[in-house]
């Protein structure tokens, strides 16, 4: 157990592992002390948001809902591996959860997986999750078939590791929802086993932060612009399809089906809805691509 980083540890624990944080502006003094202790902590839990989209996700995980007002968590990881913090204090993220999951993780003495949860918020003998974890939530659907992109799933490692190594930890110390509470199923599509592995593996390395004299690693290449008149007429091109890809994952998807290659009027009214979501109105949100909103969405690059 150990008293929760405050917010520039935090900061520079996660970017000293390698994370790329963007702070959202207000999350030093977004919290629910107010609502119960915060702390001592006693671990990381992981888990999906059940939505797509980094902006309507981030605000989400601040703002919370009727019900269940924000943070919900103390950081939103994206797709691209960007983590957002939301959050510094209490979050209402983990809820109540099995003591002998807790036990386990303050012990590390767990076999490839905690004990099997069997109780959950409101069950007599549920415990506080909210004021023992750090709560991550990760920018996914929770189907079992939304993507894992090896960046995002990279940073959960590193996010991860970040906090184990500050406070001294080990991998067992990381959980997912769906080990806290018989009630949850979070996060899906990926196996704590696993993840637990790479971060033990991480925690026996030093570090990854940049040094002087080393080399930072390239910014991923983008598709440059090509040219509004490229969407006017019956195109069909892996670009329409990675584009289309990008349109999803920001939230701003029309299609019925799952973007594909041919120009459609389902990627038009994606585009469309990207455009207004920039702030473009009237002609200016048309669903034709024009030079400032494809440098917005940033298309990776395809041949």
């Amino acid at each position: 157990m150990a008293t929760p980083l405050p917010a520039d540890r935090l900061v520079a624990a996660l970017r000293a592992e390698g994370v790329t944080v963007v702070e959202h502006p207000g999350w030093r003094t977004h919290h629910r002390n107010h609502a119960g202790a915060w702390g001592p902590v006693t671990g990381v839990m992981i888990h999906h948001t059940v939505s797509s989209g980094t902006a309507s996700s981030i605000e989400l995980c601040f703002n919370g809902y009727e019900g269940l007002p924000g943070p919900l968590c103390h950081g939103v990881i994206a797709k691209d591996g960007t983590v957002h913090l939301v959050g510094n204090g209490r979050a209402n993220h983990a809820g109540g959860g099995d003591p002998s999951v807790l036990q386990a993780v303050i012990t590390e003495t767990y076999g490839d997986r905690p004990p099997a949860p069997r109780v959950h918020q409101g069950s007599p003998g549920a415990v506080d999750g909210n004021s023992r974890f750090y709560g991550f939530e990760c920018v996914n659907l929770g189907n079992g078939t939304d993507p894992w992109p090896a960046a995002q799933l990279d940073a959960i490692e590193r996010v991860s590791a970040a906090l184990c190594r500050a406070h001294g930890w080990g991998a067992k110390s990381v959980i997912g929802h769906l080990e806290w509470s018989d009630w949850k199923s979070d996060p899906k599509g990926f196996g704590m086993p696993v993840l637990r592995d790479r971060v033990q593996t991480r925690l026996g390395k030093d570090p990854a932060k940049a040094t002087p004299g080393t080399t930072k690693p390239a910014p991923p290449r983008l598709q440059p612009f090509p040219g509004s008149s490229f969407f006017r007429k019956e195109t069909s091109s892996p670009v329409i399809t990675a584009m289309g890809r990008r349109l999803v994952a920001e939230g701003c998807s029309a299609y019925a089906v799952g973007p594909g290659p041919r120009w459609s009027e389902a990627d038009r009214l994606s585009y469309a809805k990207w455009q207004r979501k920039l702030g473009f109105r009237g002609s200016d949100a048309d669903g034709i691509p024009g030079a400032a909103s494809w440098s917005a969405l940033k298309v990776p690059y395809t041949k």
